[in-house]
């Protein structure tokens, strides 16, 4: 087993910081899609809401608001947020009261 060297203080140059890279916003074209989804989740649906222009904590935040609109749970995974059960409908009509652009695709 090697150990990595991790440089923590040097005495020549005091502490060292690490730097942590920047958040990139991922390249969308202004219009948020959402979907509802079944594939590969044993029979159940979930809606799928895709090309939200934000990412990190903010993205976790507007996920949370809309779990709690449509009362069910859900997650973000990758840059998208997916909540347990068809509520298309209802995403759309919230994400629209919200500013965004937003259009049904999909099934």
């Amino acid at each position: 087993m090697s150990k990595s060297s991790r440089l923590v203080y040097s005495t020549d140059q005091g502490r060292i910081r690490e730097e942590k890279p920047e958040e990139v916003l991922p390249e969308t074209d202004g219009i948020v899609r959402v979907r509802p989804e079944k594939k590969g989740r044993g029979g159940k649906t979930v809606t799928v809401i895709t090309g939200l222009p934000m990412t990190g904590n903010d993205l976790k935040a507007l996920a949370k608001q809309l779990k709690k609109r449509c009362g069910g749970g859900g997650a973000v995974k990758d840059g998208n947020v997916e909540l347990q059960g068809d509520h298309v409908e209802v995403m759309v009509a919230e994400l629209t009261k919200l500013g965004y652009q937003v259009k049904r695709s999909g099934g």
